[in-house]
């Protein structure tokens, strides 16, 4: 059986990396792609990268035929998404990759995105889309809202950890690495190649990044109580890839093996042996995460290293893994790709 496929906002770099993953999918055909600003154009003018498939013209949202569509995917930028998802027929199963669901709360969007909510009833449908962690609830969903991908390096370090008790939750901090694709492809002045290249900086420091909305929710929800954690972002120049040097207070090999533990069975979450770290290149183009544990010089306390690739296991591979469970395909079906190397 083919499941047919539409992507919403195909000539977003999210878009492009979804069409690459279904294009070799077993189970599914892509049976439509939107960008309004460039609908009647072939994908491969827009990504040529992508002119060996056969694919779909761009089209405009409102001209493609969903009664033929099984599942879409929304890769629309934030704010635009709960109007669009909002008029799609109620029979269709949607993965959405922007940040219109992620929050539970209609008031923390409101605060984080500085909008309000227009679509509360949706966002009470939506099942947040950390596959390894909202399995059940996915497979069942009609609506999934995908995470930041700052946000799914973060919580993979941490959750099991704080699930666990083998930390102290009033001493997190997260300093985080992203590439510049996890800004997308829109033209911004800071991350023209003369602006970017040869430095680094951060960016929304202090509290004001939007993704910790979802570790506020998320480690309070794992918590049972609130947790808040210091978190602040770099930009790195380099296209794709995130790692998240995490810091924390407690055993180092209690931290340790709660991650083996915790990630044994599952396929995309690799915990190295304990003392090595690794590097976003060994992830590059997949839907793996590699996470490291070492002790800290100071006694008691440990560091704890993730990453993985923004648009792939950080956004389109994570959304393709949970179509997969919507649609009741093997999980890992068309994202067992290896990385890219060099």
């Amino acid at each position: 059986m083919s499941y047919q496929i539409a992507v919403l906002g195909a000539s977003g770099y999210t878009g492009a990396e979804l069409v690459r993953l279904i294009a070799t999918h077993p189970y599914m055909a892509i049976a439509a792609l939107s960008a309004d600003r460039k609908a009647g154009m072939a994908m491969a003018e827009v990504f040529p990268f992508l002119r060996h498939l056969d694919l779909p013209r761009l089209a405009r949202i409102e001209d493609i035929d969903f009664a033929k569509i099984d599942l879409c995917f929304c890769a629309l930028p934030h704010g635009t998404t709960q109007a669009v998802i909002a008029g799609l027929p109620r029979t269709l199963k949607i993965v959405d990759l922007s940040a219109d669901f992620r929050l539970r709360d209609p008031a923390e969007y409101a605060k984080w995105y500085g909008q309000p909510h227009t679509q509360p009833a949706l966002q009470a449908e939506a099942v947040y889309g950390l596959t390894e962690f909202y399995r059940a609830e996915i497979a069942g969903a009609r609506l999934v809202a995908g995470t930041g991908c700052n946000a799914a390096t973060g919580q993979f370090a941490l959750r099991p950890l704080i699930a666990k008790g083998v930390i102290d939750l009033d001493d997190i901090l997260i300093d985080l690495k992203a590439g510049v694709s996890g800004a997308g492809r829109s033209l911004k002045e800071n991350l023209l190649h003369a602006e970017l290249s040869g430095g680094t900086h951060t960016y929304a420091a202090g509290g004001k990044h939007r993704h910790l909305g979802e570790f506020d929710q998320e480690f309070s929800r794992v918590a049972g109580r609130p947790v808040r954690v210091q978190f602040t972002p770099h930009l790195l120049p380099m296209n794709r890839g995130i790692l998240a040097t995490v810091y924390v207070k407690g055993d180092p090999a209690a931290v340790h093996q709660t991650l083996t533990e915790a990630y044994a069975a599952e396929p995309f979450l690799r915990v190295l042996p304990f003392g090595d770290l690794p590097s976003t290149r060994d992830i590059a183009g997949s839907n793996f995460c590699h996470i490291g544990v070492i002790g800290d010089r100071l006694p008691g306390r440990a560091v704890v290293v993730a990453v993985l690739d923004n648009l792939n296991k950080g956004s389109s591979g994570q959304a393709l893994q949970n179509a997969n469970l919507m649609l009741d395909i093997e999980e890992t079906t068309g994202l067992m790709l290896a990385p890219i190397f060099p």
